[in-house]
């Protein structure tokens, strides 16, 4: 295993307790989902560690500014990080790092996002999203502590790609069209079957469309946020889309990682949707997005015929009944009040650039 990437914040406080903190391992940790779940169990207290293959270390940088300026906000301080520089596909790193360390739970959010680059390299989309899990979970089975870590696999609501079901929910047939969602298919099968065979606590948390201030620009609402900020600034005069047609169940990452962790709470390891059940389109999003700094959409807006997707279903939203019954977790934060907090953040970093 490479050296590992540490960073540590300790308690100014030195706040003492006599209650042993459970420890997570977070794949993925520099990424939007993976750094706010890292506040999330640094905040209740976890010992967390995280993978990266960053080693010019800019995704690093960037989750440290993160803790700091939240730590500061809301008046905690996390108790301890250790980030590590690990190659997710080494069979041998990853095996050494959970026989390693005493973990009580593992989540898995790393992985390649991009539908389109999935069509150019399908054989990169799969080993990103299936072999990495596929190491996890047999390093896991085959520690000393395989009956007491518990294991959450990021899965997605692509594996439903072709469904003519409306809502979708948790009993919906996977119909995946594309690489991507036939790699994460691959893994969320793959984790059932773990679980079945071998009775390790491993679940699949199928996550609708979710974003955040933090969701970069090579995702399109990030694109959109991007534009948004910079026409209003007088830096951009227009933005191009390609389908500006779909509709999607959009939530707030922030809401949806709490998801995650709930799910692990729970008594028994179990699948769950993780949406919002509302249908929203994209020309809801770029509606609210020019609202925000009071333009019009339809003034900067063009369609390029040919930056749209290889596959792009019209509509997909998830029927989230079954874990707000189970887990009592629903998404609290609205709609416009996500679009809303991604402009003006992004309208924030542009000023301080």
């Amino acid at each position: 295993m490479r050296s590992s990437l540490c960073q540590t914040f300790k308690n100014n406080e030195s706040l003492q307790s006599n209650i042993v903190a459970k420890t997570a391992l977070i794949t993925g940790i520099t990424g939007q989902d993976g750094s706010y779940l890292c506040e999330l169990l640094l905040n209740k207290g976890y010992d967390v560690h995280g993978w990266t293959r960053d080693s010019k270390g800019s995704g690093l940088s960037s989750l440290l500014r993160i803790l700091k300026r939240k730590s500061r906000a809301a008046r905690f301080v996390p108790s301890q990080i250790q980030l590590h520089q690990i190659d997710n596909l080494s069979s041998q790193e990853v095996e050494k790092f959970i026989h390693k360390y005493e973990l009580d739970e593992v989540y898995n959010l790393a992985g390649q996002s991009s539908v389109a680059w999935s069509f150019e390299h399908p054989r990169e989309t799969f080993d990103a999203n299936f072999s990495t899990v596929q190491l996890l979970l047999e390093a896991i089975r085959t520690s000393n502590a395989s009956s007491s870590i518990k294991f959450f696999q990021a899965s997605t609501a692509a594996i439903f790609e072709a469904s003519k079901e409306t809502p979708q929910n948790e009993k919906t047939i996977a119909s995946p069209l594309s690489p991507y969602a036939l790699s994460k298919l691959a893994a969320h099968n793959l984790v059932i079957k773990y679980r079945e065979d071998f009775g390790m606590f491993s679940c699949n948390g199928i996550l609708y469309n979710h974003e955040s201030p933090r969701r970069p620009n090579s995702f399109v609402t990030g694109k959109i946020v991007e534009a948004v900020a910079r026409i209003a600034l007088g830096q951009q005069c227009e933005l191009q889309l390609g389908n500006i047609d779909v509709a999607r169940d959009w939530g707030f990452a922030g809401d949806y990682v709490k998801a995650m962790w709930g799910m692990l709470q729970n008594d028994t390891p179990e699948d769950f949707i993780i949406a919002t059940g509302q249908l929203r389109t994209l020309e809801d999003f770029l509606n609210i997005a020019f609202r925000t700094v009071g333009l019009d959409w339809q003034d900067y807006v063009t369609v390029d015929e040919n930056i749209k997707r290889p596959v792009d279903p019209p509509q997909l939203v998830g029927d989230p009944a079954l874990i707000r019954k189970k887990l009592h977790w629903r998404s609290m934060t609205t709609f416009e009040e996500m679009i809303e907090s991604m402009v003006k953040q992004k309208l924030n970093d542009i000023r301080r650039e």
